[in-house]
């Protein structure tokens, strides 16, 4: 699958403080990257980069596997930050004043993405009395109105209510699949970020420590009996004979992890030992996705 973002080393540093370090992602096509990280740890820096808005201090950069960033963006749409909004007008007019100045001769499109996001009943509301969540949504249909391949997206569901927080949920997945928009989104509420997103990186004080994939996040969060043995092979035979287990693995040599009967552990420890297995280590891992991401980021959520 061809790489819609692929970073190399992306560096950006205020005065001499090293904001972005280095940092080498890769997003590919299709995706709903989730980009995670707390507070100052240079996520929207990143994305400002990336969108063309701040310029690195050194690192190489491609958009749709070419170098000529300038072109290549016309095909991105952004909501970074705060959407930039007339608030004295409703939404059409400030839809308006966006495809004049893209350049957009349907005046259709207006009311068309207007009804994509939900808010063509809006009417003659000034967007200054709008809710956040309908601010978020104007923002994302001014985002889109030049038809993107790429949506670059900055804590999009930070300060909504439930209902708001699930509208936007189902617009983006709607986007990704019914319109195969890859999109870039960051945010510190995990647990609804994990319902949509297919992959993620981990960013901690400007460096990216880590990118994964969705089923590997679960695999690393499924809750098990990881036990630390001098024999693999004879405590296998064990759990399959004994115990009556088909569902282990074996992630690296020494460690076994058990994925089922997890509340009779005891009885699993017993019967290996009783078989002459030495049990060096016997424990309940696995944790749900926000203490994971918690560990990775060391400290609160807040992301």
């Amino acid at each position: 699958m061809d790489d819609v973002l692929k970073t190399e080393g992306i560096t950006k540093i205020y005065g001499k403080h090293i904001v972005v370090d280095h940092v080498s992602m890769h997003v590919k096509k299709g995706d709903i990257y989730g980009f995670i990280g707390k507070n100052g740890a240079g996520k929207t820096t990143f994305m400002r980069m990336v969108a063309g808005l701040a310029a690195p201090a050194f690192g190489s950069m491609e958009l749709f596997g070419s170098r000529n960033l300038e072109r290549q963006r016309q095909r991105i749409g952004t909501l970074i930050e705060q959407p930039g909004l007339y608030g004295a007008m409703n939404a059409r007019e400030n839809m308006e004043i966006v495809r004049k100045s893209f350049g957009i001769t349907e005046k259709h499109a207006v009311a068309q993405m207007l009804e994509f996001v939900g808010l063509q009943n809006a009417g003659k509301k000034k967007v200054r009395n709008f809710s956040l969540g309908m601010k978020q949504r104007l923002g994302i249909a001014i985002a889109l109105f030049r038809n993107p391949d790429f949506l670059i997206l900055d804590e999009p569901i930070n300060g909504l209510d439930p209902e708001g927080i699930k509208e936007m949920r189902d617009l983006l997945v709607k986007l990704n699949q019914e319109k195969q928009i890859t999109i870039l989104i960051s945010s510190h509420i995990l647990g609804e970020l994990s319902k949509i997103a297919t992959s993620y990186g981990i960013i901690k004080e400007g460096v990216l420590i880590e990118e994964f994939g969705a089923d590997e996040l679960k695999s690393r969060c499924r809750r098990c009996v990881k036990l630390v043995v001098d024999d693999v092979e004879r405590a296998v035979s064990v759990l399959e004979e004994n115990c009556q287990i088909k569902g282990y693995d074996v992630p690296e040599p020494g460690v076994l992890r058990v994925f089922e009967k997890l509340e009779d552990s005891w009885i699993i420890n017993r019967e290996l030992v009783q078989a002459g297995v030495m049990l060096k280590e016997s424990y309940l891992a696995g944790q749900d996705l926000e203490g994971y991401f918690m560990d990775l980021l060391g400290g609160e959520a807040n992301a």
